[in-house]
């Protein structure tokens, strides 16, 4: 059967915009599922760097203001390896520098309401008649708070099927009530049931309650905020749109993410191939300014330091792990009080544990390849893509049991061993405790090389490819234009 034509809306798209997994997921979706045989484009903001990557970019359509308090805009098409691009060009909106979202100070540009209220209003007209295209979606994708006012216009005006993407649900985008008019919502729209919650505007709320479907990154993510605890007060929504809900688990480049060629490691290897991992693991501790200690396992960390990902309790048991013995490697930056703890812990073991705060594409991709282990005890993970890049790179992670985590990592165990499915080493509480025992339990397993390997084998042989979402994604699209 073919598949729905789509527009896929988004706020981020690696690799010119990427604050978070969003960017990941729609630099590699919409390419896969255009591979996979669907009419797809890409519907974004031509932020700078954008700008700086098409500079040729075709002026498509001349967009008067739309709302009361939306300026007149440009849609711009471009094309990245087939893939056609639709710009959403307002200077006066997009033309700023760094992070989408934020000021240089740090704080929520003070117009994002508007800002991302046309990304929704624009995505929203290109499914409907009035779209000045020739081209038209059978199903407006919106993904996150961003677009997610799209099924709104949609309901409320008519237009295409939608679905809505929730990769975090922690961030809602929630506005007061002004914000409506000035978008050109009906008022009839500002209802429990509309897009009034708790008397603001919440874009991911309107998504969640209009869409013709929600999906969300995971399987377990999407039972997960069903429940009070992981849904960030919309359970209850959530629950009562249960059978519109699915959970599709995000794959990961595999072209980008392969050890067997990867231009960022000292030496490439394989499931067939891993004495070459060590190579790795020895150019890792001399980069980090570790000891070449070759009797204790390397445990490698690329995170956001942040209470949700779990890296507080890390930092609490780090302490005990040069007399484990093991060593620790970390990259990465977010809450200052956990730098200032990362950097503190590394000077009282000099040589055993080593940080780097900030971000480095190749050092990540050199710490997935050189660790033995990696550490990712987030108490809430949506999907996750760095326990993939893991079990890709023979490098067992640590995880606790949550979102894409447990869907994609089988604890080692006496029967998982059996089935040739272990492949790392889950703990089911957020405690330092717990990820201490789970520590120890990798650092044992470690030290017996046959049953390593196998471990490490399982992890390698997963297919976590972009054609499985794909397929499953074109399937979400049939449905979705059956039930509208």
């Amino acid at each position: 059967m073919k598949s729905p034509a789509v527009l896929f809306a988004t706020a981020e798209m690696a690799p010119w915009v990427k604050t978070g997994g969003l960017g990941d997921v729609a630099g590699a979706l919409p390419a896969a599922l255009r591979q996979a045989g669907t009419d797809i484009r890409v519907l974004l903001p031509n932020y700078p760097a954008l700008r700086a990557a098409f500079p040729q970019a075709a002026v498509l359509a001349e967009l008067p203001a739309l709302a009361p308090g939306l300026p007149a805009a440009r849609l711009l098409g471009a094309e990245s390896g087939g893939l056609p691009l639709l710009l959403l060009d307002c200077p006066a909106l997009y033309d700023r520098p760094g992070n989408p979202y934020l000021d240089p100070a740090g704080h929520d540009w003070a117009d994002n309401g508007l800002r991302f209220g046309l990304l929704s209003r624009v995505a929203a007209l290109l499914g409907q008649p009035a779209s000045p295209l020739a081209w038209r979606p059978d199903v407006v994708h919106a993904n996150d708070w961003q677009t997610a006012l799209a099924p709104a216009f949609l309901h409320y005006q008519g237009g295409a099927a939608s679905v809505v993407t929730v990769h975090n649900i922690a961030f809602q985008g929630c506005f007061e009530r002004p914000l409506l008019a000035a978008l050109g919502l009906p008022d009839a729209a500002w209802r429990f049931d509309g897009v009034e919650y708790h008397g603001q505007l919440s874009f991911l709320k309107a998504g969640l309650q209009l869409a013709t479907l929600i999906s969300t990154v995971s399987p377990t993510y999407a039972r997960e905020i069903q429940d009070e605890h992981f849904g960030y007060a919309l359970a209850p929504l959530l629950r009562h749109r249960a059978g519109q809900l699915r959970g599709i688990l995000n794959g990961v480049d595999t072209a980008q993410w392969n050890p067997a060629d990867d231009p960022a490691l000292a030496a490439p290897y394989a499931a067939s191939r891993l004495a070459a991992k060590r190579i790795n693991k020895a150019a890792l501790q001399r980069e980090m300014g570790l000891h070449e200690a070759v009797d204790r396992p390397l445990f490698g960390v690329v995170s956001r330091l942040t209470h949700q990902k779990g890296l507080d309790l890390l930092l609490t048991v780090a302490d005990g792990l040069p007399h484990l013995p093991a060593q620790l490697a970390v990259l990465g930056s977010g809450d200052r009080a956990m730098e200032a703890g990362y950097r503190a812990l590394a000077e009282r073991h000099p040589g055993q544990i080593a940080v780097r705060i900030g971000f480095d594409e190749g050092l990540a991709h050199r710490i997935e390849a050189g660790a033995d282990s990696f550490v990712m005890p987030s108490r809430f993970e949506p999907c996750g893509l760095n326990q993939m890049y893991s079990l890709r790179y023979g490098t067992p992670p640590v995880v606790r049991a949550t979102g894409g985590l447990a869907d994609t990592v089988v604890d080692v165990s006496p029967d998982s061993l059996a089935e040739r499915t272990a492949c790392g080493f889950v703990l089911d509480a957020d405690t330092p405790h717990a990820l201490w025992l789970a520590l120890e339990r990798a650092a044992a397993a470690w030290r017996d090389r046959r049953l390593w390997q196998r471990i490490q084998q399982n992890g390698m042989r997963r297919d976590f490819s972009w054609e499985h979402a794909a397929r499953a994604y074109q399937a979400l699209y049939r449905e979705a234009t059956a039930r509208s």
